[in-house]
């Protein structure tokens, strides 16, 4: 299995955190693993990781002061055109977890985020992953990425071409 080291040192305001090894930013969001969310092994499905990656994504935009729904309101949306998730341990129903998101990378018209999940009691490393967004104008058509994304990743040390 992948082994990946993840520290977060929380700040005080409690949503931004910076890894101790790293010195990165970090957005974190809690969130709590649903009855719905559980399969036959009595774990979560798979496929809910992304629904949580989702979850810390939309939170750190949120955060940031560029909601999603703005962004597509000025004219953009941006679709996953590639994502990777590792599991490292379980989650169960009525489990707390942490969500930590930040973007990593800022292509022309493509942005990666990566994720941490860790257990909200624990902060055992649950999950780790990534999605890698392209940017789309209303008509579906590959443009620049927009100007709410690129001062975003700023705020996080992350520079485009």
């Amino acid at each position: 299995m992948l082994t990946v080291r993840f520290h977060p040192e929380v700040h005080d305001d409690g949503v931004f955190a910076t890894e101790r090894d790293t010195g990165e930013l970090w957005h974190r969001v809690d969130n709590r693993v649903l009855y719905a969310d559980t399969d036959r092994a009595d774990v979560v499905y798979h496929a809910n990781y992304l629904r949580y990656f989702e979850v810390g994504r939309t939170a750190l935009l949120r955060a940031a002061g560029y909601p999603y729904k703005e962004i597509e309101a000025s004219g953009f949306v941006h679709p996953i055109v590639d994502l990777a998730v590792a599991f490292h341990q379980r989650l169960q129903y009525d489990d707390p977890m942490w969500i930590y998101t930040r973007p990593v990378e800022l292509l022309r018209v493509k942005l990666t985020f990566h994720y941490r999940i860790l257990h909200g009691e624990t902060d055992v490393l649950v999950a780790s992953g990534h999605t890698t967004h392209a940017c789309l104008n209303r008509k579906g058509i590959p443009v620049a990425m927009d100007p709410s994304s690129v001062a975003l990743c700023a705020r996080f040390g992350v520079t485009g071409p």
